[in-house]
């Protein structure tokens, strides 16, 4: 979907998705440096921590794993743009405070654009929701672009730098 809005709007990006189901930050981490290396983008469109936030993973390590990928992405040349999701309250106000203040942390901190939360106008509506109710569905993927589009799109320009990745 993101690959289709951005050849309608006359961008020449290449949509590279390096991500894996399930991930929590940790192994994005591990995986970052390959994906760098292999496609070189211009952009990295940073999602992790959800999986972190639902298997109740210490928050300072999620935010540690965060900010090494920013700086690893950042080193490559690559801008960043932030998503930020919040986690059900299961584990308590204490946990989920500090688990949803990490994505403005970081992009305070590292001058990011920052998605607040990704799956806002989604995450309560059952219809673009998958039955675990976490996860949305395929209905949900236009939403969720629009979500990313308004912090997306002044990133972008019109003739890649890098052949388009």
């Amino acid at each position: 979907m993101l690959a289709q809005r951005l050849r309608s709007q006359g961008y020449g990006y290449q949509v590279v998705n390096a991500s894996e189901s399930g991930e929590t930050s940790g192994g994005g981490l591990e995986r970052l440096p390959r994906a760098l290396a292999l496609h070189k983008p211009e952009l990295v469109i940073l999602e992790l921590g959800a999986n972190d936030g639902l298997r109740a993973l210490p928050v300072n390590e999620m935010r540690a794993n965060l900010e090494r990928m920013v700086e690893l992405a950042r080193a490559s040349g690559a801008r960043v743009l932030l998503l930020g999701i919040r986690i059900p309250p299961n584990y308590g106000l204490r946990y989920t405070q500090d688990f949803e203040r990490v994505f403005p942390e970081l992009a305070n901190q590292y001058h990011l654009p920052l998605v607040p939360f990704l799956l806002d106008k989604v995450a309560l509506d059952p219809e673009l929701m998958q039955a675990d109710g976490l996860h949305p569905n395929a209905r949900g993927e236009g939403p969720l672009l629009d979500n990313v589009w308004p912090h997306l799109e002044p990133l972008l320009d019109k003739k890649p730098k890098n052949g388009g990745s």
